[in-house]
């Protein structure tokens, strides 16, 4: 089994192959009985200033290998959008 930051790393290889944009960060990570299920935070469309930034939370799932089994875009938002629950 992969350690968590090796799957960390290939989790946002993947998705900076995959749709061609910059990973921000790895925002969550959890232990599957295949592998790992990784959130990767990507810079969909780069603004001036940096602060009027869309991000996208894309969820991926990365096996004991470390080879991509899925990735989806979990959602868009604006840098600095505070979520209220």
């Amino acid at each position: 089994m992969l350690s968590a930051s090796k799957a960390a790393a290939l989790a946002v290889e993947h998705v900076t192959a995959m749709t061609g944009r910059r990973a921000e960060s790895v925002v969550g990570m959890e232990r599957t009985e295949e592998g790992w299920r990784v959130k990767v935070e990507v810079v969909e469309t780069h603004r001036i200033p940096d602060s009027a930034d869309i991000l996208a939370v894309y969820d991926t799932e990365v096996d004991a290998e470390g080879e991509l089994v899925s990735y989806r875009r979990a959602g868009r938002y604006a840098r600095g959008r505070v979520e209220r629950n």
